[in-house]
């Protein structure tokens, strides 16, 4: 069975569509994939105790589907998966911390526990960490500690930043082939 690719945009965003988002889509969709890219509730802040039911009751995220989480997206995909099964995570640009105190950071509610990095482990089969080798918003040791706990595939961009400028993402397409094609 082909997976759901389920997409969760980082904060600071009021609507999905801009960036490499649309044209990833339209790649995943050209595939024969199904998708689900919408603007997430509360999409400036991105609290936890929003996305996470939402992602649960609304989007039904289960256990054929991949979550394509982008920033703030990355960390609601890795809490998610803490709780509930899915098939994989791809993880652009994920942070483990609040980035030093960052006060929207810790408005989320992502990180006042711990992680349980086992769990998030066990409830997927395929995980993969995405980012840039110049990512000015967050610090490179965050992805290579992300990746080392889960036991990630990893994917270093050169000059990738934190891909906001992108209008394509051709390396990410060709890993998600690598994994579910």
């Amino acid at each position: 069975m082909k997976p759901r690719f389920v997409f969760v945009h980082g904060n600071e965003t009021t609507h999905w569509s801009f960036g490499w988002a649309p044209w990833l889509k339209a790649e995943l969709e050209r595939l024969g994939f199904e998708t689900f890219f919408e603007t997430m509730p509360d999409s400036i802040i991105a609290r936890a105790t929003f996305w996470l039911p939402f992602l649960r009751d609304h989007v039904r995220v289960g256990q054929h589907d991949v979550v394509i989480g982008w920033s703030s997206g990355a960390v609601a995909a890795m809490r998610y998966a803490e709780d509930n099964k899915i098939r994989g995570s791809i993880l652009v640009s994920p942070s483990y911390t609040d980035l030093g105190g960052d006060e929207l950071e810790k408005q989320s509610g992502y990180y006042d526990k711990s992680w349980d990095w086992e769990r998030i482990r066990a409830n997927q089969s395929n995980i993969a960490v995405v980012w840039g080798d110049d990512d000015p918003y967050i610090p490179q040791h965050e992805f290579s500690f992300i990746a080392d706990q889960l036991n990630a595939e990893r994917l270093e961009i050169h000059h990738g930043k934190h891909f906001i400028e992108r209008t394509e993402f051709p390396e990410l397409l060709n890993l998600i082939k690598h994994f579910y094609s």
